[in-house]
């Protein structure tokens, strides 16, 4: 014992130099979502889930086991609600001081646990959430009192000192700035010595709910003394990506970053993710290379992505100094070739589209839409036309723009029946959780549609219906990565289903987004994730085209460019203004210039003829859009006409 210094003492100063280690470079692993593994063991959304440590503390920590097993280095407690607010909506507002303590006793008891059975060092963070009401001057809750309700909590949480209290404290979840600053107000005034975690949460713009940027919270946050600033939950991993990406530059001070498992659902005030381990994983490493030196997950995460993110780590940190930007697509997906049994065909073998694809052959492709009812017989003509010029595939989309059509799925399977031409199936993840998407994928290949173009979808507020609920558990990365374990025969859980779906993997492209940046690192997390090959949305400026293929080459698959024919000045307007597509001026004031509706069919076809001659050269096929349903139109870009037999 050092001289002069008593046992406690020595505890208390190896504990700070311990917990000062986490904030002197290098990467911390934290724990996942608490809350999800609570409801996985029944535990219904309507209880009070921090009361659980004191009337079923063996659950709690049995959680906290679990992740320190799977890897985690600071685990939180279970008070993200302990706050006198939000307990008080439980009839426990007298019990503040009770539920935090009994979370940090139940966190500390598995950590020193693990500690003297594997002898690896852990940590105890107090999590602190948003207080659940609204502050002034947009509510009725003073500053004062926010600032007392999270001291009073914090108090609780930090009971002890060092050794016995939280090591560190972690205010997550925050929506707005005014909140964040009381809950760094009170940290410091009731135990100034702990270091603060804050964390902000996002939109999928990558902005705080309260309408500031990522920059703005990063610096407002370092400001008002945070030891780290970061995002958490939000809308899953790419954005909390960009959000950090976006705080590097403006902050010194260390970055955490803990994403949920995807976009959320929410379910009567709890949300509810999912999406696969490896998807995570390779996030981590993303994180961690663009500034992140504390991850971890949040809603929808389990010690099986704790365990993912922490081989994830482990490979980062045996890569040379980490120097790549972007890890091969075969890196990223080798657990899963690892865990299956099962090799997926070649792509030459698995559809026509593939293998033309896989040949480098041109590829031709007109776009359907169902119909609004249940009479497909004018798509059936349609496609049955475009069969006989020649046209390789028929694109069928789903739903777009949120309309309520016939299923994709059931015009995909009549077209190949009926016409016998191959079909790419548009799939999106708007009205789907990962159960429906597998159940649907697998139904699909036993059918025979073998071609798949990831999406994630229009929201319900876009289309007729703005009051219908979307789904959205996992994004169109995430859905790349479940068609690409449903390829290796293995679901999301990694279980085998027994045979590969053999499916083509197609993504989408936006090479006139006004983010260039963001649609980049999304396509380059696409091809990582399995993309074969991709289709653009409507192309109508060859420079932005250009400096899409560009950017993209380092991760380059092939790209089919998206053709549509104009019909009307009104047309390109919409196309502008509405769906945002980059339309040169000159393509405006030429269909301003038309007189007569034939005239603008006429200049539509001759701009998307001039587009299809140019773009041809710099991709692998062009997706031909039949606007209104006027397949001769298609048929007319492509320069295709229909042979009279004698």
């Amino acid at each position: 014992m050092a001289e002069g210094l008593d046992e406690a003492q020595v505890s208390s100063v190896s504990g700070k130099a311990a917990v000062d280690r986490l904030f002197a470079g290098g990467t911390v692993l934290c724990d996942g979502a608490m809350g999800t593994m609570l409801y996985a063991r029944g535990v219904f959304i309507n209880r009070c889930y921090d009361e659980l440590n004191l009337s079923q503390p063996e659950l709690v920590r049995e959680i906290h086991a679990e992740y320190l097993q799977a890897g985690a280095e600071v685990i939180e407690t279970n008070t993200f609600g302990g706050n006198t607010f939000r307990l008080g909506m439980h009839g426990l507002k007298d019990k503040v001081r009770e539920i935090n303590l009994a979370g940090v006793r139940l966190a500390r008891e598995c950590v020193n646990q693990i500690r003297d059975k594997q002898a690896s060092e852990a940590f105890v963070a107090g999590a602190i959430g948003p207080l659940g009401v609204r502050l002034e001057p947009l509510g009725k809750v003073g500053l004062d009192e926010a600032q007392a309700a999270f001291a009073e909590q914090i108090r609780a949480l930090v009971e002890g000192g060092p050794g016995v209290g939280a090591d560190i404290l972690i205010v997550e979840t925050m929506t707005s700035l005014v909140e964040a600053h009381q809950a760094i107000l009170a940290a410091r005034s009731v135990a100034p010595e702990v270091p603060v975690v804050v964390m902000m949460t996002v939109d999928e713009e990558g902005n705080c709910l309260d309408g500031s940027s990522a920059e703005t919270a990063a610096m407002k946050l370092t400001e008002w003394g945070a030891d780290a600033v970061g995002c958490n939950c939000s809308a899953g991993p790419a954005t909390v990506l960009s959000v950090i990406e976006r705080m590097r530059p403006v902050t010194t001070k260390p970055l955490a970053a803990m994403p949920n498992a995807g976009i959320p659902r929410a379910v009567e005030g709890r949300t509810i993710y999912l999406t696969s381990p490896e998807y995570m994983a390779s996030f981590t490493r993303k994180l961690v290379k663009a500034g992140a030196s504390i991850v971890g997950g949040c809603c929808g995460t389990t010690p099986s992505y704790t365990r993912a993110m922490k081989s994830s780590l482990r490979a980062l940190d045996a890569m040379e100094g980490g120097a790549q930007v972007m890890e091969s697509a075969s890196a990223t997906r080798a657990a899963t070739k690892a865990a299956s049994k099962v090799e997926p065909p070649e792509l030459a073998h698995r559809s026509k589209i593939g293998s033309m694809v896989a040949a480098g052959e041109f590829v031709t492709m007109v776009e359907i839409v169902p119909p609004k009812g249940i009479d497909c017989s004018k798509e059936l003509d349609g496609a049955a036309h475009m069969h006989r010029l020649g046209v390789d595939a028929i694109n069928v989309p789903d739903s777009p723009r949120a309309s309520a059509r016939m299923s994709a799925q059931s015009l995909c399977v009549q077209i190949q029946q009926n016409v016998g031409i191959e079909t790419i199936l548009h799939y999106t993840c708007r009205d789907r959780n990962v159960l429906s998407i597998q159940s649907d994928l697998l139904g699909a290949s036993s059918i025979g549609l073998k071609n798949i173009l990831c999406l994630t979808g229009d929201p319900p507020k876009l289309g007729n219906y703005p009051n219908a609920t979307a789904v959205f558990d996992v994004d169109a990365i995430g859905l790349v990565n479940v068609v690409h374990n449903l390829n290796y025969g293995l679901d999301i859980g990694s279980n085998s289903i027994g045979a590969s779906t053999g499916f083509t993997i197609a993504v989408a492209a936006n090479p006139g987004v006004q983010d260039m940046d963001q649609e980049v690192r999304r396509f380059a997390f696409k091809v990582e994730a399995g993309a074969e090959y991709a289709i653009t949305q409507p192309v109508f400026d060859l420079r932005v085209l250009e400096e899409f293929l560009r950017r993209i080459e380092q991760f380059r698959i092939p790209v089919i460019a998206g053709i549509w024919p104009l019909t009307s000045l009104r047309n390109a307007e919409f196309m502008k203004n509405d769906l945002r597509v980059s339309m040169p001026e000159d393509i405006m004031a030429r269909m301003a210039a038309v007189t007569t509706p034939e005239a603008g069919r006429v200049e539509g076809v001759k701009i998307a003829q001039e587009m299809l001659a140019e773009a041809r050269p710099m991709v692998q096929g062009v997706q031909v859009s039949a606007p209104f349903g006027r397949y001769s139109v298609a048929a007319d870009v492509l320069g295709l006409a229909e042979v009279e037999v004698a």
